[in-house]
C-alpha cells in the first residue's frame, strides 16, 4: 500500500501514511476543508447566497 499523500511505501506506525509529516498534511487538509463534498441541496445554496450578500453589506 502506498501513502495517499506522497505515494511512498506506508509505515505501520503511521498507516496508511508513510510518516508523521504526511499524516499531519492529511489532517490539515481535513481541518482546512479540502476534503468536502459539494452540495446540490437548494437550501444549502440559498443559505450560502444569503451569507455572501450579508458579508458584502457589512462595512469593512
Amino acid at each position: 500500500m502506498s501513502c495517499p499523500i506522497c505515494s511512498k511505501d506506508t509505515d505501520a506506525k503511521y498507516r496508511p501514511f508513510c510518516s508523521k509529516r504526511c499524516a499531519d498534511v492529511d489532517l490539515a487538509k481535513w481541518l482546512g476543508g479540502a476534503y468536502s463534498t459539494p452540495s446540490n441541496d437548494p437550501e444549502d445554496m440559498e443559505k450560502a447566497a444569503l451569507a455572501s450578500i450579508e458579508a458584502q453589506r457589512k462595512p469593512h
